[in-house]
Formats: structure tokens, C-alpha cells, sequence
């Protein structure tokens, strides 16, 4: 979540004012220029390759070469919070580039794609060979060359000193620093060989972070009547539900492999236990009476260079793939500070409290209510 204010927490759940500020740049956001807003709607989803997209109308704004384009300009939004008797606290609602534009009778409406379409849309021409270095090194210079000036945040949890063997990255340059593969299909991403995701955060900054889980702290406690307005639709699904992860590093160059390391769910609690060792002892929940069902999966990725990066890899692995077995929809309070991956709790019903992660939180620029879905598995369940 977005550093805020316990004053503007506070605020929300009043009688709070949601002003929107806008900025637009030509020259790679070294000025801006301020703009007035019509309306919009801002989309922070985890599950997006953009992790921040929206749609705005700027009114009267130039628009063309010298104005607004659909080739060099960037904007970014806020959303502000003020109570009685305060000043707004004006919280980052994503840093854009432009996809479209159509006039207005005010102004010009914009679609807008988060800094990540930027660095997708700078493929490199040829083939490139990428590496040997640390990780951090080699997201510095793949950033930097499509994004000038952007900064690289490391989050705790995600080691950017993690070396990083070389490898070829073919055409595309998202791909070989998040989850992407080749054209032979063997996985290339940094990110993902980190146990990693990679995207550009709501201030603009492109970030490096460890896979969100259930265990991380909760952000926000969202009570019935009072945050959440409306009745919550749950869902459960098995589709990509995986509870035993095999990890392995090839590069194929006649080092020694890596692997396989078996991560699996190993909670006695959870309907997607997978016993208490799957690989070496897969009689034991037979002897036990134990109810267990395998969903395997296997990962191979030539920048996995060591065992402990492995194990990594499958705990990341498979904090995503227990955490779409349920699913979670509910209208709360509009908190502008929630970011995609955050860890919440959310009272389903009277008494009933469960732990879930945000994958999407969208919302009316200056509203005050949005809609989240969420994911969680069954053993998170507090009281």
C-alpha cells in the first residue's frame, strides 16, 4: 500500500472531498504542464502485463505535435483526499504513456497505458546477448534504454545481487526482464528466475518485487457496513491451481544443471495439502488416511544458477497458483492507496473474517467506492 496519512484514512470514511490533479510531458518527464480533468477512471490490476491503465478527459489542452500526441507524451494522475478542515493528501494514480486520443467538445479523452507498453513496444532489433552480471545491473541497463531517467526500486524479498548467467533475449525486451521465453520456449525472465514480479508502480518507478502471499501483513481491515458496501460474491475455481512445483536450471552450455527442486504445498490445514513429502514419499497419505490430490507443474529456466534461487522460484511458484483457488468481488470505500498484491482482510460476513490479496482495485477518479477482486486459498481463514 502507498504511504497515506492516518488523517486521510480517516477521511474516507466520511464525508471526505476526491480532488484529481493531471500532468502532461513532452521531453520524458523533465517538465509538466498542469491540466485540468473532465473526468476518468484509473485500473490497477496485478494480473495485467500494464500494472496501471486508465482512461481520462483533459480539458482544454493543446493537441498535436506541440500538445498532446500519441508518440511522446506522458501523463500522470492523482487522486486527492481531504476531510473536514484539511488540506488534500494527493496520492499517485499512475504514470502514463498515451494509446489514443479523441477530441472532446472540452478537451480530448485519452486512453492511457501504464510505463511498462514503453518498455514492451522498444524490442530489441536483433537477437541480443544479455549478460553475465547481477541482476540489478542487467535490469538497470534494459530499463534505462527504453525508459531515460526512470528509476529501478527493489523491494524486500527481491535479492538484486542475484547473478544472472547469460543468456539471448530474441526480440523482446519486456519479456526478458519479467516471465517472458524465447522463440524455443525456454523461459528467460529475470523476474521470474527471482521468484520475482516486475512492474512499474503508481509513482512511475519500475519496481522489482517478491511474489505477494497470504503470510505478508495485512495493509487493511475492511469491516462489513462500514468498508465493504454491498454483498461480497465469492467464487472458487481449480483452474491453475497447482500444489507441487519442480524447478530446475540448464543453461545448455554444459555447466551443471540445477535441480529439480520440489516446492509443495506442505500446510495439513489446506484442501490443497500435497502430503508430507509428495516426491520421495507418495504412499504416505494413503497410510495416513489423508485426502490428497497432486497438481503438478514443472519450470526449467537457464537463469536459475543455484539451488537456493531454485527454491525461490517454487515458493513464488506456488504462492500463485494456491492463490486463485478462491476468489473474492466486493465494493468498499474508494482507498486510492491500495496497490495490486496488497494483503487484506475482509469481513464476508458478520463475524467472519478472511485474509485475500488485491489483483484488481478499480476505480472513478474523484468516486468514493471501488471494486476489488481478490484471491485467497482456504486456509486463510482468521476470526
Amino acid at each position: 500500500m502507498q504511504r497515506v496519512s492516518a488523517q486521510a484514512v480517516a477521511a474516507l470514511h466520511g464525508a471526505a472531498r476526491r480532488p484529481v490533479r493531471a500532468e502532461w510531458s513532452n521531453d520524458g518527464g523533465r517538465t509538466w504542464v498542469s491540466a485540468r480533468v473532465g473526468g476518468g477512471s484509473v485500473t490497477p490490476d496485478r494480473t495485467a502485463e500494464c500494472r496501471y491503465t486508465a482512461s481520462v478527459e483533459l480539458l482544454d489542452v493543446p493537441v498535436g505535435r506541440g500538445g498532446i500526441n500519441t508518440e511522446a507524451t506522458r501523463v500522470r494522475l492523482w487522486q486527492g483526499v481531504a476531510g473536514p478542515r484539511m488540506d488534500p493528501v494527493w496520492i499517485p494514480a499512475g504514470v502514463y504513456v498515451v494509446d489514443r486520443t479523441r477530441r472532446t467538445r472540452l478537451g480530448v479523452e485519452l486512453e492511457l497505458l501504464g510505463l511498462e507498453d514503453a518498455i514492451r513496444s522498444a524490442s530489441f532489433p536483433t537477437p541480443r546477448t544479455i549478460g553475465p552480471d547481477t541482476a540489478e545491473a542487467l535490469v538497470g541497463v534494459l530499463v534505462g534504454e527504453a525508459l531515460p531517467g526512470v528509476p529501478v526500486s527493489w523491494r524486500d524479498g527481491a535479492d538484486p545481487g542475484t547473478p544472472i548467467p547469460q543468456f539471448v533475449g530474441d526480440e523482446d525486451r519486456w519479456a526478458a526482464l519479467s516471465s517472458g521465453t524465447d522463440s524455443s520456449g525456454t523461459a528467460t525472465g529475470i523476474a521470474a528466475a527471482l521468484g520475482a514480479e516486475a512492474f512499474v508502480d503508481a509513482r512511475g518507478v519500475f519496481t522489482m518485487a517478491p511474489v505477494p502471499t497470504l503470510s505478508d501483513p495485512v495493509v487493511w481491515r475492511i469491516p462489513r457496513g462500514v468498508a465493504v458496501v454491498g454483498e461480497p460474491a465469492e467464487e472458487q475455481s481449480a483452474e491453475g491451481l497447482v500444489n507441487l512445483w519442480a524447478v530446475s536450471g540448464d543453461g545448455g552450455d554444459g555447466s551443471p544443471s540445477v535441480g529439480p527442486v520440489f516446492v509443495w504445498d506442505d500446510d495439513p490445514q489446506s484442501l490443497t495439502y500435497a502430503g508430507p513429502d509428495p516426491v520421495e514419499d507418495p504412499l504416505a497419505p494413503q497410510r495416513l488416511g489423508l485426502p490428497v490430490r497432486l497438481r503438478v507443474e514443472r519450470y526449467t529456466s537457464p537463469l536459475i544458477a543455484s539451488v537456493g534461487q531454485a527454491h525461490e522460484v517454487g515458493r513464488a511458484r506456488l504462492a500463485d497458483s494456491l492463490g486463485v483457488q478462491s476468489s473474492l468481488s466486493f465494493t468498499s470505500v474508494c482507498h486510492p492507496g491500495l496497490e495490486p498484491g496488497d494483503v487484506v482482510d475482509v469481513e464476508i460476513r458478520p463475524g467472519e473474517w478472511q485474509r485475500h490479496i488485491i489483483d484488481s482495485c478499480p476505480y472513478e477518479l474523484g468516486g468514493a467506492s471501488m471494486t476489488c477482486t481478490t484471491r485467497t486459498t482456504t486456509r486463510r481463514t482468521t476470526g
